[in-house]
């Protein structure tokens, strides 16, 4: 991906790539520019889509990544958390269901 400078650049819905497709608006959420709007070719990824790239936002204060970085990884860490215990609560309803079963089956034998 060819990038230009970092200078904000004013866009519009209608910059268009290099491939004359109108630009995708997309956001960055790699460690380095997490946050960061940019415009890009609406074909990246595909072997015909060309290497048109232009940053939206200007570069910020690098506090700006540390706290930005640090949430993401605090919102990871709580949705990983999130699935454990819908695992955990999923499994203690399997057994009561089960126990449940047992009662039953051994009140009607």
């Amino acid at each position: 991906m060819a990038m230009e400078n970092d200078a904000p650049t004013q866009m519009n819905e209608h910059t268009l790539c290099m491939c004359g497709w109108i630009a995708a608006m997309r956001t960055s959420w790699t460690e380095n520019n997490p946050g960061r709007r940019f415009s890009g070719c609406s074909y990246y990824g595909r072997p015909d889509a060309c290497d048109y790239f232009k940053w939206v936002d200007p570069l910020v204060h690098p506090r700006y990544k540390s706290v930005i970085n640090g949430l993401l990884r605090n919102a990871n860490r709580e949705a990983v958390l999130e699935k454990k215990w819908q695992r955990i609560v999923l499994y203690h309803q399997i057994v009561l269901a089960m126990v449940v079963l047992v009662v039953l089956v051994h009140y009607i034998l």
